[in-house]
């Protein structure tokens, strides 16, 4: 590593601290109190406000410190089960409505940058999906051809043309999805930050919500600048949910994502790795993602390395070698920032929106919430102003939650080391039957 590294965001290097912008004092009373300041709560911010309802944003830290500003900026459909998984739980119709909400999300945030004005470099940049082993091509490409009857745009990329899209051999082909996109994340959170404080919104950071009461005309907030009384109440805290709303607790799994940022490399090489500027991200169970950075200076990789939640200092090196053995010419290249953010599964890997008790709520994006999180948290801010546009697929889905789990994921460390196991054994065994053919050719 030739670069002393920074452990914080790249995203947030050259970007100013909010907080002259910010509300110092509370206002007693509200009509919409919002907790978690993100993508989901800032959102439907923008709806309340723009609504005619007072509305006041919560968070236990700085405006964003989450995974707003922490991601790897990579824009998708979101919707991880296959229309298959979805049609045997939920039936056909409801299936394709759930998959069709994750399109609507992609080609909506587009509109929410326009709209707003917001300068985060969103660009329709496309995805390379690499595939890990032969067998995870074939089923990448089985995959897509189902997608297509959703009207989902895909190009299978055979491993003997994959330098036209990515500047390794490592993989074994990959499809590409032409509609996907990237972002500059703080900077679009920035903007909506921007957007909420012009429609009159009030954000306060630094402000932990302590406990909701629910009373009969709304809610009491104990916060750590006293107490806040709302007509409703939005939780909006994904990854960072906590005993606060116990009943989310127990459906939400916080998993640590790492990131980190090379030093700027030459302009050759970066055109020689990413010829045609994808987002890109492979078919491990651990999945590794990475991008150009948007003034294409710097590669961004992203990644689990660890069973544990581990230190961006410990996790960094390891970051640094996976990206090296996809990419060896980085070898002679340092890196110069390291972070983690916290993303939110779900034990069905669907993101959910809907009312518990009184208090709304959307979360669970399950490590692709860029556009989710901003679509359902304007839809949620649309159902607190009793607008039938904020009905959703997601609505009155099962949320499940599990015996013995009460949001310490205890479990987390067995299953990432079997699914790490298992990517690192099916590697193994198609780089031995790469050398089996070659022995044969030879």
């Amino acid at each position: 590593m030739k670069s002393e590294l920074k452990a914080y965001s790249y995203w947030l290097e050259e970007l100013p601290s909010p907080s002259a912008k910010l509300a110092e004092r509370l206002s007693d009373e509200t009509d919409v109190a919002i907790v978690g300041s993100g993508y989901t709560g800032l959102n439907a911010a923008l709806e309340t406000s723009r609504g005619g309802r007072s509305t006041m944003v919560l968070d236990s830290s700085d405006p964003g410190f989450g995974c707003s500003t922490r991601n790897g900026g990579q824009v998708s459909t979101s919707i991880k089960p296959m229309q298959a998984s979805l049609a045997r739980k939920f039936g056909a119709e409801r299936a394709r409505a759930i998959r069709g909400e994750g399109e609507a999300a992609l080609a909506w945030i587009e509109e929410r940058v326009a709209n707003e004005r917001i300068d985060c470099d969103f660009r329709r940049s496309g995805r390379f999906h690499a595939a890990h082993t032969p067998r995870h091509y074939e089923q990448l490409v089985r995959n897509s051809e189902t997608m297509r009857e959703e009207g989902i745009e895909f190009n299978a990329v055979p491993r003997s043309e994959q330098r036209s899209e990515l500047g390794t051999d490592w993989y074994y082909g990959g499809v590409v999805y032409p509609q996907h996109a990237s972002l500059h994340p703080a900077r679009y959170h920035r903007g909506l930050l921007n957007s909420v404080l012009a429609e009159g919104g009030t954000v306060v950071g630094n402000c932990a919500v302590l406990n909701i009461e629910r009373e009969p005309e709304g809610f009491v907030l104990a916060t750590e600048r006293g107490p806040v009384r709302a007509r409703d109440v939005i939780v909006a805290t994904n990854g960072y949910t906590s005993s606060l709303t116990q009943w989310l607790q127990r459906r939400v799994i916080p998993i640590g994502s790492y990131i980190i940022a090379t030093e700027p490399l030459p302009p050759d090489l970066i055109d020689r790795l990413f010829p045609k500027n994808r987002v890109t991200s492979d078919t491990r169970k651990v999945v590794y993602y990475y991008r150009t950075s948007p003034d294409g200076t710097r590669i961004l990789f992203g990644g689990r390395v660890s069973a544990n939640e581990t230190d961006p200092a410990r996790s960094g090196p390891k970051l640094y070698a996976e990206m090296c053995r996809i990419f060896p010419e980085l070898r002679n290249y340092g890196i110069a920032h390291s972070w983690m953010g916290t993303v939110a599964y779900t034990f069905d890997e669907l993101a959910h929106v809907g009312v518990h008790e009184g208090i709304h709520y959307a979360l669970g994006y399950c490590g692709s919430g860029v556009s989710m999180a901003s679509y359902l948290g304007m839809r949620i801010g649309q159902r607190v102003l009793g607008s039938p546009e904020g009905r959703t697929a997601f609505d009155d889905l099962p949320f499940p939650a599990r015996p013995l789990y009460s949001g310490n994921p205890w479990f987390l460390p067995s299953v990432v080391a079997w699914y790490r196991w298992r990517d690192n054994w099916q590697v193994r065994r198609a780089r031995m039957s790469d050398k089996g053919m070659h022995h044969q050719v030879g």
